[in-house]
């Protein structure tokens, strides 16, 4: 245990030494109107990969059928990254691996949490290999997360800011992992989700359990005794989510944004159904059940036909902006000075299936365009 802490430490000191020597705009010249140019770091969904995963050499996540996405975003100017979580985990559990990733530590799931949901308190080191030269107030972060993704980011945000009190009662001072002390907002400049659950999905409701064998988007993968509630589709049920929410704060020094997206046409009946083209066929059969679903849940849910637009695994609606945080919808065409903080700007709907913005998987889809803008847009903020 004293060999963890010491370890911890260590990489603590060396990511303060790092961050005293290297510029925020050094991984591109800059253009003309950027105000920054601080690292975008990439965070994937479910069943996803990135940098430490060896999977990724082959087919990144992050430009699955047109090449790195993050490599082509380092030849336009941007400082880019892609981070590698658990892919069936928690919120809680990803956003402690991210956490020792950016930081380059020990990854501490913390005392209380670990005790409570029966797996080990610290997992795996990045002291060694950590993902971004430097994080600090002075060299803050862009965090934009895919799918679940999204949860995760938001969860390491709150976390930076507000830590955590029961991780505080729990734990002696000087073995508290600095991500649940907080007083770190200011080390994240914004956070974008992609194509994310923020209110849940409706694909776990729609099906009772002998359907759902036929139909189940969840942890097929699993191989540890982890608590039930202790892994993502536990927190992507709309009526887990709504207690993520209703904790999480939306933070005023941080500039939020929410690329919600749609595969879905409105049908004869009204219904919703796949549109030719733009749809994944991995995803036809979740988007023709949840764009026909109208009605209470299994679990007790009443769902209205709001709910049926879809990106083949994320109803539309929920990936708009999470329940509880204020949010408006971004105007095209607005400039950055324009744009506030502590506010989360829904960005217009983009045409295409939850796999889309991520380039792809059995579409092909060259997303390069779509993010430059965005990153342009996002140095550019005041």
């Amino acid at each position: 245990m004293r060999r963890v802490f010491i370890l911890i430490l260590l990489a603590a000191s060396a990511l303060v030494i790092s961050c005293g020597t290297t510029s925020h705009l050094e991984a591109g010249t800059g253009r003309e109107g950027w105000n920054s140019n601080y690292g975008f770091v990439f965070v994937h969904g479910l069943s996803g990969w990135g940098h430490y995963d060896p999977q990724n050499k082959i087919i990144p996540y992050w430009g699955m059928k047109n090449g790195s996405l993050v490599k082509k975003l380092r030849k336009e100017g941007f400082a880019a990254y892609d981070a590698s979580v658990d892919p069936y985990g928690s919120a809680w559990d990803r956003a402690c691996e991210l956490y020792a990733q950016l930081t380059g530590s020990v990854t501490d799931y913390g005392a209380e949490h670990s005790a409570r949901c029966g797996h080990e308190r610290f997992g795996k080191d990045f002291s060694r290999e950590p993902l971004v030269p430097c994080w600090s107030e002075e060299h803050k972060l862009n965090l934009l997360g895919h799918s679940f993704g999204g949860v995760t980011i938001r969860l390491l945000a709150h976390l930076m800011a507000e830590g955590s009190q029961a991780e505080r009662d729990a734990t002696p001072e000087d073995q508290l992992s600095p991500l649940f002390a907080g007083g770190h907002a200011d080390w994240i400049h914004s956070v974008t989700a992609i194509a994310a659950p923020h209110n849940g999905t409706s694909a776990y409701h729609i099906s009772e359990e002998k359907e759902r064998e036929k139909f189940d988007p969840g942890e097929s993968g699993i191989k540890d005794n982890r608590a039930a509630y202790d892994i993502a589709s536990y927190d992507m049920h709309i009526q887990n989510a709504a207690e993520i929410n209703r904790r999480l704060k939306t933070l005023d020094s941080v500039y939020y944004f929410s690329f919600p997206c749609s595969m879905t046409r409105t049908a004869a009946d009204g219904t919703q159904e796949p549109e030719e083209g733009i749809t994944e066929k991995m995803l036809l059969q979740s988007s023709r059940k949840m764009g026909a679903f109208e009605g209470t849940t299994a679990d007790g849910l009443s769902l209205g036909r709001e709910w049926q637009e879809n990106d083949g695994l994320v109803n539309t609606i929920s990936a708009k902006a999470p329940d509880f945080a204020p949010s408006q919808e971004f105007i095209a065409g607005t400039d950055p000075s324009a744009i506030r903080r502590g506010i989360w700007y829904v960005m217009p709907t983009y045409r295409g299936s939850h796999m889309s913005l991520i380039g792809g998987y059995s579409i092909k889809n060259d997303v390069t365009g779509f993010y430059v803008v965005h990153l342009d847009m996002i140095n550019r903020l005041p």
